[in-house]
């Protein structure tokens, strides 16, 4: 399953780090040192986000637009993650048990 969310990234007052928020999933915050970093660390949280509710069979919140999103600071940008599920599952399938061969 491929999907599409709108990240917000307020870079670091010091250094070339981001943090990245995903709105529409309720508590999705990372970070990463550089941008390539808060993006491939903020793929990797809201994929695990996601699963997560999957796994205890609760729904996944959709994708806003992203015009819908706006940065309360005046720093902050929005950008699209493209997630991949079954990528994010492959790489972590030590971890846990997979649920999008469960899910119905």
């Amino acid at each position: 399953m491929k999907l599409s969310y709108p990240a917000i990234f307020y870079p670091w007052d010091e250094g070339g780090g981001y943090t990245v928020e995903v709105p529409d999933l309720p508590g999705c915050v990372t970070e990463g040192a550089s941008l390539a970093e808060a993006i491939r660390m903020g793929v990797e949280a809201a994929s695990g986000w996601i699963l997560g509710e999957i796994r205890e069979g609760l729904p996944v919140p959709p994708p806003s637009p992203v015009g819908a999103i706006k940065p309360e600071e005046d720093d902050g940008f929005v950008n699209l993650l493209a997630l991949d599920l079954e990528e994010h599952e492959r790489k972590f399938s030590h971890r846990l048990a997979s649920p999008l061969t469960t899910a119905h």
